[in-house]
Formats: structure tokens, C-alpha cells, sequence
């Protein structure tokens, strides 16, 4: 594997057009990576290649074009499994991203596993998409839903109370990677490691995770790992939801339609096997063929160098950042080693909606608001944030710049 320090990471920014532009007459600077990432040529290439020669319907044609299809989406399939280290193909289900990963496990598994009086277990910082099904889950089935909490500013877990949280009522554990918000990178391998010793069942949310750092679904021990293909350079529109062999193939269907069957009557229906019986009617095919692209270019430049670099960035942009006044930086600290490659922050008495309006107008993108966890920014006492997050294509002196709109931003408003 190829160290950090032998890369041409401007090299590589060569390879995303979108970021050969000016915005509002100024040289673009992309730092909302944690909302979607920009794509490589690789990935362009591969979905025109695609619609321009292969372009057909899965598994259910056996003419020329069909057989391309049906190979490409497949081997995307394998790809998945190697890029988290799946025991097989098979326990890979193509979803619209991790939101549906989430609900599918959400309808699916825990309909047929909870009942009134468990305990569904998250963490306050989730997302929305890691919260919301299962309430709906839970105002369904008669079960509750408890908290692991946050300790303030520095958005670490309060691992303290997990003892008393972790009891035989809880049925799933289900856990962010990496704070969308917060940048906080959780311990989500041992958190596995003490729900398993208790018959828990987890979910961990890559989102954040699968595209900037190595993932092994079997190390971290959880029992499903969901992750979307726009934030690792990949399409929208395009997900993985890895699950367990035996616990995908006691799941009933998610959906009903096509595809997912063997055999269909009047008055019944045999359906396949995992994967395919959670992937009912036409498929997205060209996600996952660009998606298969997106992976192989991230493992080429190596993840565990994405990682160090993503991290160096952050810890950089933190440093620069809480050195100014009025200003409140979210999420643990400099040089954490809990921390991923973004930085949320509030400049005193400024709605982060105006500190990103003005930082658009200086051709810097940023994501300004509560970033689908509502209920954390609530737990903070803040409405909302500005938040500035960094990928592999990110350089030291585009924070620079960020740092020079800042205080430019600060003196706008008096600061």
C-alpha cells in the first residue's frame, strides 16, 4: 500500500471536473463532502459507458445486452462485498442508499423480531435517516426507544452510562460511524462487541465511514453496515446494506413486485433468496456500475491514505478556526484522534444560514443548518451550525481560504 506521503494529491484533483470552476467569479472550493461527494472521471466514464453500449434490462433477458448488464451489476455486487470485506456476495443488497439500508432492516427485521416492550437502542447524535424509521418501528410494534448520550461540545459518547443501557430488553443497537455533525468517530467495534455478548442485535451506519476510511464489516463485528454511493464518489441513487447470511435469509421481503420471486400464483408467491428478495422490480443498474468504479478508484489511491489525509485537513481547519474569536467550534478537539475530516462550527450572534450565504458568495461551499439531526442540535442548544467538511481532493490552502472568509464574515457583522 502506498504511504500518504507519495501521493499527488493535486494530481488527483485533476480527476473531478467540477472542481475546475469559478463560482460567483471566484475559484470554487467544495467542502460539503459529508452532503455528497464529487466524481472522478472513472465513475463518469463508466455510467456513459454503460447507457451508450450496454444499456438493458437485469437478469431477466438472455440476449447480447442483457448478459452485459447482468454481469456488470453483479460484479458491482462482488465488488461491495470485497470493499467492506463481506464473507459473500450475497449478503449484499442493493438499496437507494443508506436511508432505505436503514428502513429496510427497520420494516424487515424488526417486524418480525420486536414487540411491545423492547428496547430499540441509538445514540444522540443520529441522523435522521438512523432515527426516524425507528420510531415509526417502535409507535408500530409497541417498543421504546432509549439513548446513549452526548457529552456537550466535544461530541463524544458518554460510554459511562452504557452499562445501565445495554439491559436484556434491548433488541437492536443501531449506531452512527461518524457523526454527520460532530465529526466524531465512534468506538463502534467494541460498542458491537458488548451488544453481542448480550444478544443484541446492531446496525452501524457507514455513511460517513466507507469512503474516507477502511471498513471490515467483520472486525468491527456488527450485524449489518449500511453505506450510500454519492458520499464515496459514486451516483446518487445507489446504496449497500451489508447483512448476516442467516439473518438476511430469515428476513421476509421488503417489497413486493417483480424479480424478487420464484414462482407466483393467484393465491401465493415463493420468493427468492437474499439478496434478490429485497430487490424487487427494475433495479438502479447503472448505480451500481458506477458505484463499482467509484471503488475501485477510492482503493486504488488507498482509503487508509484517504483517512490520514482527511484527518490532517480537519485537524488542521480546527486549529486555524478556534484560534478566533466568536466563534464555537463543535465536536472533539485538535489532533483527536475521534475526529473525521469536518468541522462544524457558530460564529457568535451570526445564523450559520448567513455565514454560508456569504462564504457561497466567496466561491466556498459550505452546509449550514441542524444536517438531519435535529434532536443533537437541540441537545447542543443551538438551532443550527455551519459546518465545512474535507475529502481527499480537499487542500491545506483551500482552508486557508476558509479561514480568510471567516474573518471576513466576522468583520461584516461587526465582530
Amino acid at each position: 500500500m502506498k504511504e500518504a506521503k507519495t501521493i499527488d494529491w493535486a494530481a488527483l484533483r485533476k480527476d473531478f471536473p467540477i472542481l475546475d470552476q469559478q463560482v460567483h467569479s471566484k475559484p470554487l472550493i467544495y467542502f460539503d463532502n459529508a452532503a455528497t461527494s464529487q466524481k472522478p472521471c472513472a465513475v463518469i466514464d463508466a455510467l456513459v459507458h454503460y447507457y451508450e453500449r450496454d444499456n438493458a434490462n437485469v437478469h431477466r433477458g438472455i440476449h447480447e445486452l442483457s448478459n452485459r448488464a447482468t454481469a456488470g451489476y453483479e460484479a458491482a455486487r462482488a465488488r461491495a462485498a470485497k470493499f467492506i470485506n463481506a464473507r459473500s456476495a450475497e449478503e449484499i443488497v442493493f438499496t437507494r442508499g443508506t436511508t432505505e439500508g436503514i428502513n429496510l432492516v427497520a420494516s424487515s427485521w424488526g417486524a418480525k423480531n420486536l414487540k411491545a416492550g423492547d428496547v430499540i437502542l441509538l445514540t444522540e447524535m443520529e441522523h435522521h435517516s438512523n432515527l426516524v424509521p425507528w420510531q415509526m418501528l417502535a409507535q408500530r410494534t409497541g417498543a421504546k426507544i432509549a439513548y446513549v448520550p452526548v457529552t456537550g461540545d466535544e461530541g463524544l459518547l458518554d460510554l459511562s452510562q452504557l452499562d445501565s443501557l445495554l439491559t436484556k430488553r434491548v433488541k437492536m443497537f443501531s449506531m452512527v460511524h461518524i457523526s454527520n455533525s460532530l465529526g466524531t468517530v465512534n468506538p463502534v467495534a467494541d460498542l458491537c462487541v458488548r451488544a453481542r455478548k448480550l444478544g443484541i442485535t446492531t446496525l452501524v451506519d457507514g455513511a460517513q465511514s466507507a469512503g474516507h476510511m477502511p471498513v471490515d464489516v467483520q472486525a468491527i463485528g456488527c450485524d449489518f453496515f449500511v453505506f450510500s454511493g454519492h458520499k464515496i464518489c459514486g451516483p446518487t441513487g445507489i446504496g449497500v446494506l451489508w447483512g448476516r447470511q442467516e439473518l438476511l435469509d430469515a428476513m421476509p421481503p421488503y417489497q413486493g413486485g417483480g424479480e424478487m420471486i420464484l414462482s407466483v400464483e393467484y393465491q401465493k408467491t415463493e420468493f427468492k433468496k437474499a439478496p434478490h428478495r429485497f430487490e424487487a422490480g427494475t433495479p438502479d443498474i447503472s448505480g451500481p456500475i458506477g458505484l463499482h468504479a467509484a471503488m475501485d478508484y477510492l482503493d486504488a489511491v488507498g482509503r487508509d491514505n484517504i483517512w490520514k489525509h482527511d484527518q490532517e485537513l480537519a485537524h488542521y481547519a480546527y486549529e486555524k478556526l478556534v484560534a478566533l474569536k466568536n466563534i464555537r467550534l463543535f465536536g472533539p478537539g485538535a489532533r483527536s484522534e475521534n475526529r473525521a475530516g469536518l468541522v462544524s462550527f457558530l460564529l457568535n450572534d451570526v445564523h450559520a444560514h448567513d455565514v454560508v450565504t456569504l462564504a457561497d458568495q466567496a466561491g466556498v461551499a459550505l452546509r449550514g443548518g441542524h444536517h438531519c439531526t435535529q434532536p443533537l442540535m437541540h441537545r447542543l442548544g443551538v438551532e443550527s451550525t455551519a459546518r465545512a467538511s474535507f475529502y481527499f481532493y480537499n487542500t491545506r490552502a483551500e482552508v486557508d481560504r476558509l479561514v480568510e472568509v471567516v474573518q471576513e464574515i466576522q468583520k461584516f457583522f461587526g465582530q
